[in-house]
């Protein structure tokens, strides 16, 4: 057995971590004094001057620094401030999220909590203080870069983990990106035919018909493959993961559209051909910064005369993308190890130095952050489901935060979700 430590998980008693599969959580890291002390200076602060209530073993403590505070603010409890803190104080907002998975912190609201803390993050730390920023932060691993075989290796810890686990909190359409809903606040029941909406969108967009040469960069679990099939396309669909081509393949077949639809294990710097239309969603936030100008070069170079590239990108602020190219995250590290999230001066950017203009460009975040809800509120429901597949207490809380931590950045208007189409510099139109 591997060696384990016992942590708090206040809805079910004590959480094991395995050392072994955790080590980063299962062990506190090494932090002095001194900087776990100024590291808890600086967060109780800077939560005191936030819409949160904090209570630790000792008593609680409001924004307002009194004892009761707004009652509808999210509450931050803390099991353990001293590893809280020591986390915080070696590995800034990873040892936060390392803090959550271990179960030294819990939250009554934890999209609420996230989500103010998403929209007061340039607030955080007193403005002399945001040039030692980099004391706090790591870089990012250089074997998460997205070479030819790091691109495989990252896209495998992330969708290989289970076709049977996304089953579980995505809807019957296995879509796995932003829907778009025809009102909101969303309700599940309606998920599967706001997945197909957006799916359309992005098909009409790329004018994607009868005899439509279409390529698919990203093919998730095969279901806009299908859907441009139906309207008469012929697909190619590519994707670096095994686990997503065993099951769309089998999709494709059961749809009787072998016919009409390749699926292929293989990278999009590795693919040629022409195509009237080329369609990635949400791929390019794991492309990384450094293949940027080869993603964008590749799109021009499939695309025939008169073709639309169409993509639907997720994007953050331009100089919060800037911050956040060299930092190596809680997110990079636990859940997409080698991506960032553009901004869409980077798109346009990039796209223009490939010889590519944007026609088309149109966002619907707050859909995303439902997208996200439904998601999650499934996820948990399914909690048993998902221990019966071999993921541990600790994995379950890693994708809690993962699918909060989402929902809060487009809450706090920090992420969006853009369709964007582009066509070949001088064809605008």
């Amino acid at each position: 057995m591997s060696p384990s430590v016992s942590a708090r998980d206040t809805d079910n008693g004590p959480l094991s971590v395995c050392a072994e599969r955790w080590p980063d959580v299962a062990r506190l890291p090494r932090a002095s004094a001194l900087r776990t002390a100024v590291a808890r200076t600086l967060v109780e602060r800077a939560l005191a001057r936030l819409p949160l209530r904090t209570v630790t073993p000792e008593g609680g403590r409001s924004a307002a620094g009194t004892a009761d505070g707004p009652s509808t603010a999210p509450t931050l409890t803390l099991h353990d401030p001293r590893a809280f803190y020591r986390r915080i104080g070696a590995d800034g907002l990873i040892g936060f999220g390392e803090s959550y998975m271990a179960g030294e912190w819990d939250s009554d609201d934890l999209v609420g909590l996230l989500t103010v803390l998403a929209r007061h993050v340039d607030d955080l730390a007193p403005a002399p203080l945001r040039r030692l920023r980099g004391a706090w932060t790591r870089h990012r691993p250089r074997n998460d870069r997205n070479s030819l075989d790091g691109a495989r290796r990252n896209i495998h810890r992330h969708y290989d983990l289970s076709n049977e686990l996304f089953a579980l909190f995505l809807d019957p359409s296995l879509t796995y990106s932003s829907a778009v809903f025809d009102s909101l606040p969303a309700r599940g029941a309606d998920l599967t035919a706001a997945q197909h909406r957006k799916i359309d969108r992005l098909l009409d967009l790329a004018r994607v018909g009868p005899g439509t040469r279409l390529l698919e960069i990203g093919t998730g679990w095969g279901e806009l493959a299908l859907r441009a099939a139906a309207r008469g396309a012929h697909v190619r669909t590519i994707t670096l993961s095994a686990e997503q081509r065993s099951l769309a393949t089998e999709r494709v077949r059961a749809a009787g559209f072998s016919d009409r639809v390749d699926v292929e294990l293989r990278d999009y710097r590795r693919t040629g051909g022409r195509y009237d239309a080329v369609v990635s969603v949400e791929m390019i936030e794991a492309v990384g910064p450094e293949y940027w100008p080869d993603y964008f070069a590749t799109l021009r170079g499939l695309l025939a005369p008169g073709g639309r590239a169409v993509l639907q990108a997720i994007t953050m602020p331009h100089d919060r993308m800037r911050v956040t190219a060299r930092t190596h995250t809680w997110i990079s590290k636990y859940v997409f190890p080698g991506g960032l999230i553009p901004s869409r001066e980077a798109i346009a950017r990039h796209g223009s130095a490939a010889g590519l203009a944007v026609v088309h460009d149109a966002g619907y975040g707050e859909h995303y952050a439902e997208t996200l809800r439904l998601w999650r509120e499934t996820f948990l429901d399914n909690g048993e489901a998902v221990a019966e597949l071999g993921f541990d207490r600790v994995f379950r809380r890693m994708w809690e935060l993962y699918l909060a931590y989402s929902e809060a950045g487009f809450r706090a208007h920090y992420l969006d979700v853009r369709q964007i189409a582009l066509t070949a510099t001088g064809q605008e139109g």
